[in-house]
């Protein structure tokens, strides 16, 4: 096996053990070998193209072309042309998948099954991390750098994985890292010239010099590996480094132990009204019978890029016995506190803790964190909320129309952080606000306007149909088709709000739900909702419902509510009905066979404030990169070929051993090893040192030739085979009108090509490579400008690779048709009878 063979062994093993890390995360494990089938195919292919060879550009590309038909073989080939070539409908098949699979990873915790879309995201992942550890190591032969992917799959792996033997996958990794470089050692080695082992030294020393090196290489590895282990361990206040896999934060992602960083609760929320069959999420008591404002809040999303909404990354402390009095509530407005006990499903798993707002204390067990700035509790190091039960005291806040309206101005620093709205917002957001509140003389009644506009009087309907896309312009085409859901409503009012000036933001979490015949309340994918809180100073943060059939409107959002009158709460709405939530759903609007394909749009975060772009799809715009990427490609083949095969042809002369160690090695054939070791000879079985130093003469001083043949044929100078080097280096002078200095350069190279065929002792001539560059030279001097474009853009004498490709076949034909004759052939014939 050659070194570049086996150099491209060690990064499809390599790319395969570091993905290794992601075992723990998906079951059953059956990707792996369908991962490894691929890579090996890939790896396949970029060993083929070298061994053109092809320009290093082109040999990237094939491997990602056979990549993606693979992947579209693998995965859609319902979809696609001819079972494996991608066409519009397998595109948007794998955005299909793409988008399943990343629901699905939101929606399961480790291991999750291997649903299509998730087995996509892995194998398509390894693949294309395979492709560019190949090309890094092998193509561009810089292993090094190789090491970039590897390490980006296994921090993937790392940062989703909770588990415990984080340091089994390390060293797995690793030690494929190592391998790949320990194999680019010993093949920069071995193009040092081949090493040479005599007898062993007396005293057991090392026989061989190069290997030192290698045994050297192998043992630093190992040092730094066993450093990498030993150090973190040995150091306590080194936490949340390679080896630990949850990190120090709290919540499903990175973060140091004060801060939250965990995923944005929409991903878990996503689909939820889309379910065939509503599923209880948790079922709760209460000591009021006041259900009808008893929403579940999970946690507000009040970082707005214009883009989405998320929750901000915030500082978090030990959950308190008792919550401080919520931001902004004073003692005129009128509370009751009430007490609750909720047991989440065994099969919920919610980084965030949903309770009713706002909280004054919670009793549970388990590992948890508070917020104080959003009064949630976001659970620390892979906590979740599977199967917990606690108890929550919480207010029921009853403020009066009156008092919202003779609000005072908040503080200035909560002003400034929650309307902040980013310059991307479409013009047409503010101005509408501005259009639907004119006339309001405080905020308060803003806020109500706005609500009115998007659930009564805006035209707007309650619709899951509704086509999104992604981009800044969401909110804008919200407004413009007056189609959407929760989600929509809720972005687009807080977003709104803010131009206004009012502190705004989004809580994500469930509507009261449904009750039971036992007394208790039952909450169900379907009651997942979306709604804005605005804050009132006096008041607080206080709930709007701008989606029209969807929860219970405010009391003291009612234009029935008597000014200054403490607000009757009204009894149960229909979402405490004893048949599961009756509010509309994507499901009673989306056939089965959508469904089947999840076609149904989501409730995700993408949507209002995440979408709204009228561009092409994005499948189209990929297969019309393609396309350009192959239009382009194709008629620079034969320029990128011609640069490929000068390379080739000049440094491999570049290299040719001088004229001087040839002689000494002629003379001193059983020391010719030492020599051919000094020049950076390759000495084969059964060949001397002085038959294989001939052999690599003429081949260098032939590469010579044809490189300074086509140079002249690229500039209009057609080779004559027929004639010997000198009549044709004679032909090549006249033509080309040479100057006496570049003749003399060509008769150089033809003098040399006739010393190496003709004489009895070969000899190789120096600075023949220095000859062919000076005539390449003058000839662009003096040619046109058209002659000169085509020498670069389409050389003729390109078409040697469509010769070469022609004898190549004749070549296989001829070999197949002699097997196949001899396993044909009679006894009787075989026998010679």
């Amino acid at each position: 096996m050659s070194g570049r063979a086996r150099l491209a062994l060690c990064a499809a093993a390599a790319t395969l053990m570091t993905s290794c890390a992601l075992l723990p995360l998906v079951s059953p494990t059956t990707w792996l070998f369908q991962a490894a089938m691929l890579v090996a195919v890939v790896t396949g292919v970029g060993a083929a193209t070298r061994r053109v060879p092809l320009a290093r550009p082109l040999t990237l590309a094939c491997q990602v072309v056979v990549a993606l038909l693979l992947l579209t073989l693998v995965f859609a080939r319902q979809q696609a042309l001819a079972g494996f070539v991608p066409g519009p409908d397998a595109f948007q098949h794998f955005g299909e998948l793409l988008q399943s699979g990343r629901d699905d990873v939101g929606r399961y915790t480790s291991p999750a099954p291997l649903t299509p879309g998730i087995r996509l995201m892995i194998v398509g992942g390894v693949l294309m991390i395979g492709v560019l550890v190949d090309a890094l190591a092998v193509t561009f032969r810089t292993a090094a750098p190789a090491g970039l992917p590897l390490l980006a799959l296994y921090a993937v792996a790392t940062a989703l994985s909770h588990g415990g033997a984080d340091w089994v996958w390390f060293l797995v990794a690793s030690g494929g890292y190592l391998l790949l470089l320990l194999a680019e050692g010993r093949d920069r080695l071995s193009q040092w010239g081949r090493v040479f082992t005599g007898a062993p030294r007396q005293g057991g020393g090392d026989s061989g010099g190069a290997v030192a090196p290698v045994r050297t290489g192998r043992r630093i590895g190992a040092v730094a590996l066993g450093i990498a282990l030993v150090v973190p361990l040995a150091l306590p206040s080194l936490r949340g480094g390679l080896l630990d896999g949850t990190g120090a934060g709290v919540g499903a992602g990175l973060g140091d132990g004060n801060t939250i960083s965990a995923v944005n609760p929409l991903v878990s929320l996503r689909d939820s009204l889309n379910v065939d069959q509503d599923r209880q999420v948790m079922a709760y008591r209460t000591n009021t019978d006041d259900t009808q404002d008893m929403y579940l809040r999970i946690v507000a999303l009040d970082d707005f890029d214009g883009t989405t909404w998320k929750p901000a990354q915030r500082h978090i402390t030990s959950v308190p016995d008792s919550f401080p009095t919520p931001t902004g509530l004073a003692g005129g407005v009128r509370r009751t506190e009430i007490e609750t006990r909720i047991s989440a499903a065994d099969w919920y798993a919610q980084d965030w803790l949903p309770m009713p707002y706002p909280a004054t204390s919670v009793k549970i067990k388990g590992s948890w964190r508070y917020e104080p700035v959003g009064r949630t509790l976001v659970g620390d190091h892979g906590q979740n909320t599977r199967g917990v039960q606690y108890d929550v005291k919480s207010l029921i806040v009853q403020p009066t129309a009156e008092q919202l309206a003779d609000a005072p101005e908040p503080s200035a620093s909560l002003k400034r952080e929650f309307t902040k709205v980013p310059s991307s917002l479409p013009a047409v957001v503010a101005e509408t606000a501005r259009r639907v509140t004119a006339g309001s003389s405080n905020h308060y009644e803003q806020a109500v306007k706005l609500q009115d506009y998007f659930a009564v009087d805006g035209g707007f309907t309650y619709n899951t149909q509704v086509q999104v896309g992604t981009g800044p312009n969401a909110i804008a085409r919200f407004l413009r088709d007056k189609q959407g859901f929760c989600v929509h409503f809720s972005f687009a009012m807080a977003a709104m709000a803010r131009t206004l000036g009012i502190p705004a933001r989004v809580a994500v979490g469930f509507t009261p739900g449904s009750p039971q015949a036992d007394g208790s309340m039952s909450v169900g994918l379907r009651d997942a909702h979306a709604w804005p809180e605005l804050y009132f100073e006096g008041v607080g943060w206080t709930r709007f419902e701008p989606t029209p059939n969807r929860g219970s409107t405010p009391s003291y959002t009612q234009s029935n509510t008597p000014t200054g009158e403490i607000p009757v709460v009204p009894r149960p709405s229909l979402s405490s009905s004893t048949a599961p939530s009756t509010a509309p759903s994507a499901s009673e609007s989306c056939s089965a066979a959508l469904r089947k394909i999840e076609g149904c749009p989501s409730q995700s975060s993408q949507i209002a404030a995440g979408s709204g772009d009228d561009g092409p799809p994005w499948y189209r715009v990929l297969l019309w990169a393609l396309l350009g990427l192959v239009l382009v490609a194709v008629p620079l083949t034969p320029m990128l070929w011609r640069l490929r095969s000068r390379s080739v042809r000049l440094a491999s002369a570049q290299h040719a051993p001088s004229a001087q160690p040839l002689a000494r090695v002629r003379r001193r054939d059983r020391g010719g090893e030492r020599y051919a070791d000094e020049i950076g000879m390759t000495v084969l079985p059964g060949e001397t040192a002085s038959s294989r130093a001939t052999e690599v003469a003429v081949g260098h001083t032939l590469a010579v030739w044809r490189e300074l043949t086509d140079t002249a044929w690229d500039y209009g100078i057609a080779p004559d085979d027929a004639l010997t080097p000198r009549k044709a280096a004679e032909r090549i002078v006249r033509l080309g009108r040479l100057d006496p200095e570049t003749a003399g350069s060509v008769h150089r190279v033809a003098g040399a090509v006739e010393q190496v065929l003709y004489a009895p002792e070969p000899r190789s001539e120096t600075g023949l490579v220095d000859d062919v560059r000076k005539l390449r030279v003058s000839l662009r001097s003096t040619a046109g400008r058209r002659t000169r474009l085509r020498a670069i853009v389409a050389p003729p004498s390109a078409m040697r690779a469509v010769w070469a490709a022609g004898d190549r076949w004749a070549d296989l034909r001829t070999r197949w048709a002699t097997r196949w004759a001899a396993l044909t052939r009679r006894p009787s014939e075989q026998q010679g009878g």
